[in-house]
């Protein structure tokens, strides 16, 4: 093993790390300012050929035509699918062959959802991929005081370290449910937290069509009402309530985004072997027939207002009815869901770090990057649940949150490819070294050695002496502290007072007008 010198400056271990932990804050601040979404530079994953692609769009077409799709105690979607052509039995929607897809057609293939701080604008679609926090857990997790319901509290402070890392480059939406307030007034607390605490994207509320309006309303106090008719500044998560079923709810909510050009993931929530059938493809098939008819209302709403192709599918344990996840069924449901999708021409939201776990352990780890790195060889766009999610998506870990952070990290470097500049090339370190050398001193080195490659904040590589000396810690000990420190160190982005305290009043006044309810 080759030993590096000592600090010629005589500050020994201690300045040393001191030095190690000041380069990797300045790696940091460096990755934050400058990349505020991933660019790929790298093949994706096709699992599924032309034929195969064929088949699969043939029978979402006939689900559709033969089987048809329900929209539920909404009429006027019922009322816009009738005069588009679709035949309207009851509340079940029969698509004739090609009309949903002729429907979607005027989907965008790519647009940019707008920040508070321009510099945190986010583009979706093509090449991009944009990273956002876990979304919709009940409970919490950290070490200290293990799991328990979410409060406001821990919903700011998972906005406050979304914003903080340069690896999470959207702000989320609900990160974890505050169930300290009344279930009808907690969205606009939600809101206002990514609005406050954040200056980068966020998501709006889903749960009630009056829910998604106040969100709209919030925003054009935040960016301007012209700007919100003209651009999107809102991207918010429409679940398919599968198999085959539209709700009240989510129309209603994509009703409101839809018409004021904000932007849906029309998503089916799949569980497969309980809400699809058991077989990746006719998983697929369910997946797709299910897009292309909640999209096809989003775009009779108002034709060109913005839509992600989305889809959350894992597998089920047939032994037990428990949800599964990093399975190899599920990687093959991405990867041919992102086919889809871009045959669609639409951007496209799967993935994230996923796992069944109960605590951030082995088990959480290995279960994530079997989700995260099919997600990236996917091609998608937003990952939602890129950080964070553990019990199956019942909690939101603070220490899961770092760890996954820190995997982000590792995604941007692997989504940039391989660097063939000529720096990238290093034939002047070649020749300079030539044959029976070693690198560590020469010009090339020096010149990149604080950049050349990824390094964990989470992982130790020291030695084992090293870290035996330190306190046996691991990695969601050290995640423990980094997050404690993250928050100690937090302090919000300017946001204009007059716009803040109008945003207060108007909540005080929504809040006023409606009792408390827990529904």
């Amino acid at each position: 093993m080759v030993e590096m010198p000592a600090n010629p400056g005589g500050g020994g271990a201690r300045e040393s790390r001191r030095g190690r932990e000041a380069r990797r804050t300045a790696r940091a601040q460096r990755v934050a300012t400058s990349v505020p979404y991933v660019t790929r530079d790298m093949p994706l994953v096709e699992v599924l050929s032309e034929e195969g692609l064929a088949v699969i769009e043939n029978n979402a077409e006939t689900v559709l035509e033969e089987i048809g799709i329900e929209f539920r105690e909404y009429p006027r979607a019922l009322e816009l699918l009738k005069a588009a052509g679709a035949d309207v039995r009851g509340q079940r929607v029969h698509f004739p062959r090609g009309l949903a897809r002729k429907l979607v057609s005027t989907v965008p293939s790519e647009y940019v959802q707008h920040a508070r701080n321009p510099a945190r604008n986010v583009h979706i679609g093509g090449k991009s991929t944009v990273f956002a926090p876990v979304y919709g857990p009940p409970f919490v997790h950290d070490l200290d005081r293990g799991r328990r319901y979410g409060t406001i509290e821990d919903f700011r402070n998972f906005v406050k370290l979304a914003y903080l890392s340069p690896y999470m480059h959207h702000s989320g939406g609900t990160v974890c449910e505050p169930v300290d307030l009344p279930v009808n007034k907690r969205h606009l607390e939600m809101v206002y937290a990514h609005m406050r605490y954040s200056d980068k994207p966020f998501m709006g509320s889903v749960t009630a069509p009056e829910r998604a309006g106040d969100t709209i309303s919030m925003a054009q106090i935040l960016f301007g009402r012209d700007f919100v008719q003209s651009s999107t500044v809102l991207t918010s998560l429409i679940n398919a309530n599968s198999p085959m079923v539209w709700d009240a709810t989510m129309l209603g909510a994509a009703d409101i985004y839809a018409g004021n050009n904000q932007a849906c993931i029309i998503t089916p929530f799949i569980l497969s072997g309980a809400m699809s059938p058991v077989s990746v493809a006719g998983t697929l098939t369910q997946v797709l027939a299910e897009v292309l008819a909640g999209t096809a209302f989003t775009q009779l709403v108002r034709p060109g207002a913005p839509v992600i192709f989305g889809t959350f599918v894992s597998t089920l344990s047939m032994q037990s009815g428990a949800p599964t996840f990093g399975t190899p069924e599920a990687a093959l449901a991405i990867y041919g869901a992102g086919q889809l999708a871009r045959r669609l021409n639409m951007p496209f939201r799967t993935g994230g770090s996923l796992c069944a776990s109960k605590v951030p352990d082995a088990q959480a780890a290995y279960e994530s990057a079997q989700t995260l790195l099919p997600t990236m060889y996917a091609g998608t766009n937003f990952v939602l649940h890129a950080a964070g999610w553990l019990e199956a998506g019942l909690a939101s870990s603070y220490e899961k949150l770092v760890m996954d952070m820190d995997q982000l990290g590792m995604m941007h470097v692997l989504a940039g490819g391989i660097d063939l500049s000529e720096n990238g090339q290093a034939m002047e370190a070649l020749r300079e070294v030539g044959p029976g050398g070693h690198f560590l001193g020469c010009a090339h080195t020096q010149a990149n050695f604080e950049t050349a490659f990824y390094r964990s904040q989470v992982a130790d590589n020291n030695s084992v002496e090293q870290w035996e000396a330190e306190g046996r810690k691991d990695s969601p000990t050290r995640a423990n502290a980094i997050w404690k420190k993250m928050l100690a160190e937090y302090a919000s982005p300017p946001l204009d007072p007059g716009i803040d305290e109008a945003l207060q009043a108007f909540m005080r006044k929504r809040r006023d007008s409606m009792p408390d309810s827990p529904y």
